[in-house]
């Protein structure tokens, strides 16, 4: 087992529930339009609200795949600005983290 195993196992529960969340978003954003114009214009309005959960969701499925990859390859937990070591308990807290505190801050 890696260091960053515990947090594998975590991104990857998390990604499994986003993707899901994802796809029942999508299915209902596929349906079809109501007859009725005033049914429709509430139709509409619910779709766009979804269609940002939706983006929300697709980013941080994005992040926690990329997150998973950087552990794969062995560069997980090291700062994309300046290279030193993340901390584990940053890690640990928000386990997308590309940056150290110190960058993070800056």
């Amino acid at each position: 087992m890696t260091e960053y195993a515990k947090i594998a196992e975590q991104l990857t529960d998390r990604l499994a529930q986003l993707v899901t969340r994802a796809e029942v978003i999508e299915d209902d954003l596929r349906h079809p339009l109501d007859a009725d114009w005033a049914e429709q214009a509430i139709d509409l309005a619910d779709d766009e609200a979804l269609a940002g959960v939706d983006e929300v969701l697709r980013n941080e499925i994005q992040q926690i795949r990329l997150a998973l990859l950087r552990i794969e390859n062995g560069t997980y937990g090291t700062c994309a600005k300046c290279g030193k070591e993340i901390g584990l308990k940053r890690l640990e807290a928000r386990p997308i983290a590309t940056r150290c505190i110190k960058c993070a801050s800056a």
